[in-house]
């Protein structure tokens, strides 16, 4: 089996696998789209490292600090969501938002239902116009953390079915779905509250990896296995 979830490990960890892949003749890439790096045998990866997004790393694997780093993050789930904008590490401005999107008694969005149900209802149609205020106000935000700040990286995780929503309401993000500094937070967000916000900046600044199984073989006796076949499941947040 892989190491399914992204282990936290230190920086002379991370130079350590540096200089292992190294040893192994093991093929490097930078994937500034996941800003992970991946180091692959002949045929398959063996071990991803998810990089801090506070820093960039060099032709060597050294990571650099980002100067002046504008950073603004937004998780998403129905009824729930929080925006934040971090400068150099520093928290700026943040929201919560909440709406009123779950039926009581299903306990599913009214978005999910609306797609076998209809809006006939006057609760329905209570529940879609939150659902909208919702998205609009969220963008909102995020559209004056763009006029007002150079960000060069934006951090998203949104549930999937309501991703078509976010994108295609008015105003829209400030930013493509493919847009070259949007990244996918790679950790699972379950209440995107203030709490988690902070938490997730701390976490999307640490160093994590994730090994494949044939990774875990290669590494079996080295102490980073040993601290994944120990390590307690990732926090649902």
């Amino acid at each position: 089996m892989n190491s399914a979830n992204p282990i936290k490990i230190s920086l002379e960890s991370y130079f350590q696998l540096i200089q292992k892949g190294k040893e192994l003749n093991l093929e490097r890439n930078y994937f500034s789209e996941k800003h992970q790096l991946q180091f692959w045998n002949s045929t398959e990866w063996l071990f991803k490292v998810m990089l801090p997004w506070n820093r960039i790393p060099d032709a060597m694997g050294d990571l650099k600090p980002k100067d002046d780093h504008h950073l603004g993050l937004v998780m998403i789930r129905a009824g729930i969501a929080t925006t934040g904008y971090f400068h150099n590490d520093v928290m700026i401005d943040h929201k919560v938002f909440r709406a009123y999107m779950i039926r009581q008694k299903q306990g599913k969005s009214q978005i999910k239902y609306l797609k076998t149900k209809g809006k006939s209802r006057a609760g329905s149609r209570l529940r879609l116009g939150e659902s909208e205020r919702f998205f609009e106000e969220i963008n909102e935000r995020l559209t004056n953390y763009s006029d007002e700040f150079p960000i060069d990286m934006w951090g998203i995780s949104c549930a999937k079915t309501l991703l078509p929503y976010f994108y295609s309401s008015e105003p829209a993000p400030p930013f493509a779905k493919d847009q070259e500094n949007l990244i996918s937070i790679p950790f699972h967000v379950q209440q995107p509250d203030f709490e988690t916000l902070k938490k997730m900046h701390q976490k999307l600044n640490q160093i994590h990896v994730i090994f494949s199984e044939k990774g875990m073989e290669v590494f079996e006796n080295t102490p980073l296995v040993g601290a994944i076949k120990s390590s307690p499941e990732e926090e649902d947040w």
